[in-house]
């Protein structure tokens, strides 16, 4: 009678063969996308052919397909440096090579692993965002960036997330090593004040860093802006223009902060590209999203998620195969005197290999937003004009480059709003009604 391979093996070729099946199924859709943009070039949909000129139709079709064909690079890219720190050794080789350097410190060696790994995966990210940035955003008209503001704003997120990220990281191998088998909920914990606590604080100390935040001077755009915030019940600690422009030609408007440090921004390349009344109705759409609890919703199902990847994370943690089954060799256990903890090793392969498995319910997610994308426009149809926002939406998917012609299946797996028609035909019932 054959007899099974062992566990770490068959996790090996489970993950083989699901990352496989991930790479295949999204250039499978990155391909329908190529195909249906291109495919409608050449005519305007007949419901923006009176509002979105041939020329700014097909310029948003180049867009797209500029942006999928990077994103095959990117995607092949990404499944050779997985399966380089996986099955290939790679995290194995980092790690036992700082055990080498480092020696068994319980504590300093994880955490060089985890700052190690970032910092070289930071790297690997570089030349892909320049291309992005100073290629494809430039060849499209986008990109307002200097080599000198990119070099600034990389220092400074490197130093912020060195800030922020190492006593964070710390915290949670600290939390993982003294408080037992319940590791995990004890770093949930962790993790969760950490996220309530940056909503509270992004607003004012760390946003401002990258962008200014200037007051809203417009007198009766303000007087607008509140009016509508009061009749709907909302209340902000102030009205700020961010200087978008400094680096992309997108524009935008978007809450930030939580509870009484809310803020409303507005991209100061949307207030140039719309009237008074379409920047009134998009923020009543933005303001549909705190309304309808869309935003409480999501940080609740965040927690959820977070409380049941780290349940699980603790589980695989304990297991031989997981470790092995993707290419690293466990350090011993600390208990036994000798080694190191498992914790960052369990943390890395944890963060690596479950984007893999959980794209396959990103339909499902995906799904959500949009519904409750739909449900913010039905709020904004109710207290401001449904036209205004239909108007203000097909003037920032041309000024954007957005397609107007996506392939459905493409939608239904990656988009977290409805498209342009759909979004456009519901504003047009509302109005009519």
């Amino acid at each position: 009678m054959t007899s099974l391979p062992p566990p770490s093996v068959l996790f090996s070729l489970l993950f083989a063969a699901v990352l496989l099946a991930n790479v295949a199924t999204k250039l499978w859709l990155a391909g329908r996308q190529l195909r249906a943009v291109r495919s409608h070039r050449d005519r305007v949909p007949e419901a923006f052919a009176a509002t979105i000129p041939l020329k700014g139709h097909q310029r948003g079709a180049d867009y797209t397909a500029a942006k999928l064909r990077f994103g095959f690079f990117e995607l092949l890219l990404g499944a050779v440096v997985l399966l380089a720190w996986t099955l290939l050794g790679g995290l194995n080789a980092l790690n036992q090579a700082l055990l080498h350097w480092l020696g068994p410190r319980p504590l300093l060696q994880p955490l060089a692993l985890l700052v190690a790994f970032a910092l070289i995966s930071s790297l690997i990210d570089v030349p892909g965002s320049l291309y992005r940035t100073f290629v494809l955003e430039e060849r499209f008209g986008f990109n307002r960036m200097t080599p000198a503001l990119w070099l600034a704003d990389l220092a400074k997120g490197s130093v912020l997330g060195a800030v922020i990220g190492i006593p964070l990281a710390a915290a949670v191998l600290w939390l993982m090593q003294v408080t037992g088998p319940a590791w995990w909920f004890w770093a949930w914990l962790a993790w969760a004040a950490f996220s309530l606590l940056m909503l509270l604080v992004y607003p004012t100390l760390i946003a401002p860093l990258f962008n200014k935040f200037e007051p809203l001077q417009d007198e009766a755009l303000r007087q607008r802006v509140t009016a509508l915030m009061t009749r709907c019940g909302f209340a902000a600690k102030g009205l700020f223009v961010m200087d978008g422009s400094r680096r992309s030609g997108h524009a935008n408007a978007y809450f930030t902060g939580f509870g009484h440090a809310k803020r409303v921004v507005f991209f100061d390349t949307l207030l140039q590209r719309l009237t008074p009344d379409e920047v009134e109705a998009v923020l009543a759409h933005e303001l549909g999203h705190f309304k309808r609890k869309h935003v409480l919703k999501r940080i609740a199902a965040l927690f959820a998620v977070g409380l049941a990847g780290l349940a699980l994370l603790g589980w695989l943690a304990a297991q031989t195969w997981f470790y092995t089954g993707l290419g690293v060799t466990p350090n011993l256990l600390a208990d036994a005197g000798v080694g190191v903890p498992n914790h960052a090793l369990a943390l890395l392969l944890f963060l690596m290999v479950v984007p893999v498995f959980a794209f396959f319910i990103s339909p499902l997610t995906s799904g959500l937003s949009r519904k409750h994308e739909f449900e913010a426009d039905a709020f904004a149809a109710e207290h401001a004009r449904a036209g205004d926002l239909g108007h203000a939406l097909i003037k920032l998917h041309k000024d954007n480059a957005s397609t107007l012609t996506p392939d459905p299946l493409y939608v239904r797996f990656y988009y977290s709003h409805p498209t342009a028609s759909q979004r456009i035909a519901q504003l047009q019932a509302a109005a009519g009604s």
